[in-house]
């Protein structure tokens, strides 16, 4: 499962799941990658993100529409003219998780826009990492060198209490996030992402169940 963030004022715990018709509306590589643009900086207009993307206006403004389409992106209002149209991220967040009526056909697309948004993480992650360890008084990054983590947790947890350890956590990242809201214009303050993943290691998960059906054979 994806989980896209909520905005600081949305405080559900759990974010809406994308119908079938918004998560056709958003399975193109480039739509992911526009909306995360849009949520990562803020307003931007068609001809800045083509050049954020290296694509072409004509290319950015469709897939725009595309997004305003489902009610992913939206007009900025009183911003921009009627050549230039400045957009922004929707409000709110979304997840995108399998269902078992799901058939195959919606079910290979959510694999594909899930992959999307994890290979703009990672990509965000490597490029922190580049960063921080070969260029970080070019980049002016040396001061946030104690304000960054990459943690992993193992441990041994039933569905049940890995979903209430979710609930917990979201609910403290929730209250956080509400303290940052509006900070756009704070002297300092700079675009930052918080991840949180939580899920069963696939591999151990069917070997220790493949070792269950043994013993009780």
């Amino acid at each position: 499962m994806s989980e896209r963030p909520e905005a600081p004022d949305q405080q559900a715990r759990r974010p809406e799941k994308l119908d079938a018709t918004r998560l056709r509306g958003l399975s193109h590589p480039l739509r992911v990658r526009i909306l995360d643009l849009l949520q990562v900086h803020g307003a931007l207009t068609a001809t800045g993100l083509a050049e954020l993307l290296g694509e072409s206006s004509g290319s950015t403004s469709y897939h725009l529409r595309q997004l305003a389409k489902h009610d992913f992106v939206r007009e900025v209002e009183g911003r921009g003219t009627a050549r230039e149209r400045w957009w922004e991220a929707a409000p709110g967040g979304f997840s995108i998780g399998p269902e078992d009526e799901d058939d195959a056909g919606l079910r290979t697309t959510k694999t594909l826009v899930n992959a999307e948004f994890e290979r703009g993480r990672q990509e965000k992650i490597w490029q922190l990492l580049h960063a921080m360890d070969i260029e970080t008084e070019r980049t002016g990054l040396a001061e946030w060198k104690d304000s960054v983590t990459l943690m992993t947790s193992n441990m041994f947890a039933t569905a049940e209490q890995l979903a209430r350890m979710i609930d917990a956590v979201t609910a403290v990242i929730d209250e956080q996030l509400a303290a940052l809201k509006d900070q756009e214009d704070v002297p300092g303050a700079v675009p930052v992402q918080v991840h949180f993943n939580a899920f069963p290691v696939v591999s151990a998960a069917l070997d220790r169940r493949a070792s269950a059906r043994d013993d009780r054979a």
